[in-house]
């Protein structure tokens, strides 16, 4: 715990001096009090009084003006609070290598099963947009609170062939900055020239430079919305990952990247055909860092339900450094409220 006013902590050398004034008084009664010709006779006529009692009230008194001289202070913890991201982005993988059954029962299967799983450890009110990406990327759900439209779009991915991961990224950003002048048609399909198999600039889709353009801030400073990308291969077409990722976070968005597959690299085949992929694990990591979010590796089914696990306990419930001074405040007002009450009852008085 760290205070933000800790010069205000030398309030509490008062303590003592509280302390020594509360002996002093006591002493003075002892001095005033009336002398008595018979001491049983004013034995029998003084209320018998344990000595705790007498002396609880004020000790309770002043434990809540030092909570209160802390609180003055303004103490700040690391707390776990509900985060407030609004948004989440799932970018999805739907390359034909994600028929393989490395993964089982096959690597889209397990991905559509776990993303299904995570969306209903989500809190309602979060907000959750699609993007499936191979070739190219789409929009496959404008972000919603009903979770039977995100299912539906999970439901009906089709595979295709190539791996934009970029173009995934930039048409995530462009669902959540839509003023931001990304134009999505080039990032759906590669622009009028064609688009698979073409790599692209990022110059190509940031149309109005007047708008993209804006001042970047700190990497994971924007905590209304973060994006979670998805892939068993590493780039073959379109906008280098990295260039997006810088663009995520010149905006504070985090990028939480998941590998699922081969990792080496294998050479896979079904329905009379093969092709060689390999997971570019280096690049998701770097795509997670530069975000400043993580990178997970799932090896299995049962590895990916956990990772989303993982990823729906982050998004949702995030340690922040936050003010407690009201706390202590709290704390001090319901013990000085004990002590009055207490004092009243058995003194009839205030202490």
């Amino acid at each position: 715990m760290s205070f933000l006013w800790p010069l205000a902590l030398w309030s509490l050398l008062a303590l003592p001096l509280a302390v020594a004034l509360y002996v002093m008084l006591l002493r003075r009664r002892k001095k005033g009090a009336i002398v008595f010709a018979n001491l049983a006779l004013a034995r029998e006529a003084a209320p018998r009084r344990s000595r705790w009692k007498r002396h609880l009230p004020p000790a309770l008194m002043l434990l809540a003006l030092a909570l209160m001289l802390v609180a003055a202070a303004r103490p700040v913890a690391t707390l776990q609070l509900p985060s407030n991201k609004q948004t989440i982005m799932l970018a999805m993988d739907v390359s034909l290598s994600m028929r393989a059954t490395d993964v089982e029962p096959s690597r889209i299967v397990a991905a559509q099963t776990a993303a299904r799983a995570f969306l209903d450890e989500l809190p309602r009110q979060v907000r959750v947009g699609i993007v499936a990406f191979a070739g190219t990327a789409q929009l496959a759900q404008l972000p919603t609170l009903s979770r039977d439209d995100l299912r539906t779009a999970i439901d009906s991915f089709q595979l295709q062939r190539g791996t934009a991961t970029g173009n995934a990224l930039v048409l995530a950003l462009a669902t959540l900055f839509p003023d931001d002048g990304i134009d999505i048609s080039k990032v759906q399909w590669g622009g009028s020239r064609g688009g698979f198999g073409r790599a692209q600039s990022i110059d190509e889709v940031l149309g109005d430079r007047t708008k993209t353009n804006r001042q970047p801030v700190a990497p994971g400073s924007y905590t209304s919305a973060a994006i979670i990308m998805l892939t068993d291969g590493q780039r073959t077409t379109g906008i280098d990952p990295m260039e997006a990722a810088k663009l995520a976070a010149d905006r504070g968005v985090r990028v939480y990247t998941v590998g699922i597959g081969t990792v080496k690299g294998e050479t896979i085949g079904f329905d009379g055909w093969s092709m060689r992929v390999r997971l570019d694990e280096e690049t998701l990591k770097q795509i997670a860092n530069r975000t400043a979010a993580e990178y997970f590796y799932a090896g299995t089914a049962a590895d990916l339900k956990k990772v989303y696990n993982t990823l729906s306990s982050k998004l949702t419930i995030e340690k922040t450094e936050t003010e407690i001074s009201a706390l202590f405040a709290a704390v001090a007002a319901l013990i000085a409220a004990v002590a009055a009450t207490l004092s009243l009852m058995w003194f009839g008085r205030v202490a």
